[in-house]
């Protein structure tokens, strides 16, 4: 992993821009929904960039971990998750941090397991969805405290559907 990100010019075949800002592997990347701009987030840290040519416009700062994924929404709202499990809330014009949330380990994990690692708005632009991480069961270091949680059940009882 190079630390790049490469604007892609899908006719010619190639990429126009190969951006090299970053300093650690590229992990996340949003798209504005209605500018002409995108973020891009390492474990150094998150820029903005305008499009089409990739000029760099700003670092954000002050997220302090490995972010995994990031969404934006038309109230210029950008949302980082992090491998510690914390999400950033971001004034995107700014790029003030204005609110930190946490998500909740599920019973059974440990700490390091409830990184967030996808994310998206919904088309309201008011709830956001996450994939966070969780453990599997039988593991020999953190048995299941609660046998009746079943990880990802299926609850479609029809199997032929």
């Amino acid at each position: 992993m190079d630390g790049t990100v490469r604007l892609w010019d899908l006719v010619a075949g190639r990429a126009a821009s190969v951006l090299t800002n970053h300093k650690k592997a590229v992990r996340a990347l949003t798209l504005h929904p209605s500018e002409y701009t995108f973020a891009s987030a390492s474990a150094d840290n998150m820029k903005k960039w305008k499009c089409p040519e990739g000029k760099f416009l700003h670092n954000i700062t002050g997220n302090n971990t490995i972010v995994n994924c990031m969404a934006i929404n038309d109230d210029n709202v950008l949302v980082s998750g992090s491998d510690n499990g914390m999400l950033h809330f971001w004034d995107w014009k700014s790029g003030h941090n204005f609110h930190t949330s946490e998500t909740v380990a599920q019973p059974g994990s440990l700490e390091s397991e409830k990184g967030i690692y996808a994310m998206k708005f919904d088309l309201s632009g008011s709830r956001l969805i996450t994939c966070e991480a969780r453990p599997r069961y039988p593991n020999p270091l953190n048995p299941n405290p609660n046998p009746n949680l079943i990880p990802n059940p299926d609850p479609d009882p029809d199997p032929h559907h």
